[in-house]
């Protein structure tokens, strides 16, 4: 007969589980778990079998196991999750790709009753139409202010119905109601909160960031250098050539409104000397004609 390990023992156990975790990955996703069910997890980790293992546990276990971690080994980057790992959390150890694991995660979703006092991520609308619940319960119905009638013995809702808007706490009769109607309006999942990496902890957006998303950043930051730079007169590498333009226009311009000359400048020179008479011709054509006269 096999002999149940103590609390202790699970304790010892789950540590050492965790700290054999963190010394083979160097990349963790911490997820959130609300309301996900074993059975939900236990198909997530098949999914992931091979270049991810799922950890959940609770909170200050895994917080224990990141200080027992981090005295033992002296690597304190990993003391940097600890503020992360808050709610139902769980963690994702993984050497494969971070955005393949993270979506390959969120497919797992299941549909789920709203429950009583849980926020509405999104706008719960009952469309027109019958129930088929039977007529005892139109008191239920004109509690929560929903038109309806009687048709073929069972009540129908006329209108449609915003039962509860995105953002708001599910009521316990908005609760009662859907269960009522069997309606399944959320899909829950492990969600991905936040990501680390190497000593550095981050938003699970950056993981769909494009070459063109990276490009694009690159090229306002560099804009704004270039800005700044201009205006404090500070020269940096950005804005060399905008300097060396902005120099070359200051000193065209002394040789335009001057004697002083030099090659370039002689040549803009001559070409606006043509320009003028051009202009002058066309401006006044018989002027012109008697002076070539």
């Amino acid at each position: 007969m096999a002999v149940k390990s103590s609390k202790a023992q699970k304790k010892v156990e789950y540590q050492k589980k965790m700290c054999r975790l963190l010394e083979e990955y160097s990349q963790i996703l911490i997820v959130g778990a609300d309301h996900v069910r074993s059975k939900q997890l236990q198909d997530i980790r098949r999914g992931v079998r091979g270049h991810s293992v799922v950890l959940m546990g609770k909170n200050t276990m895994m917080k224990r196991s990141l200080r027992l971690y981090a005295e033992t080994t002296g690597n304190m980057d990993l003391l940097t999750l600890a503020p992360f790992i808050v709610g139902k959390v769980g963690l994702i150890f993984t050497k494969g790709d971070l955005k393949e694991v993270s979506e390959e995660v969120s497919k797992y979703k299941v549909g789920g009753l709203a429950r009583a006092g849980v926020v509405s991520p999104i706008d719960i609308v009952i469309k027109p139409g019958s129930t088929g619940l039977d007529p005892s319960n139109i008191s239920f119905f004109q509690a929560l202010n929903i038109p309806t009638k009687i048709n073929k013995g069972a009540v129908e809702i006329v209108v449609p119905v915003e039962l509860v808007k995105k953002g708001e706490k599910v009521g316990t009769s908005e609760a009662t109601l859907l269960a009522k109607l069997d309606k399944k309006p959320f899909s829950y999942a492990l969600v991905v909160l936040f990501v680390y990496q190497n000593g550095s902890v981050f938003s699970p957006k950056a993981l769909h960031l494009t070459d063109q998303d990276l490009a694009d950043k690159f090229s306002g930051g560099v804009s704004m250098i270039v800005s700044l730079s201009l205006a404090i007169s500070y020269p940096t590498l950005a804005v060399a050539p905008h300097m060396f333009i902005n120099a070359y226009n200051n000193v065209l311009a002394v040789a335009m409104a001057t004697a002083y000359s030099f090659p370039q400048a002689q040549k803009v020179k001559e070409y606006l000397k043509e320009d003028e008479s051009k202009i002058a011709v066309a401006m006044d054509p018989v002027a012109a004609a008697k002076e070539e006269d």
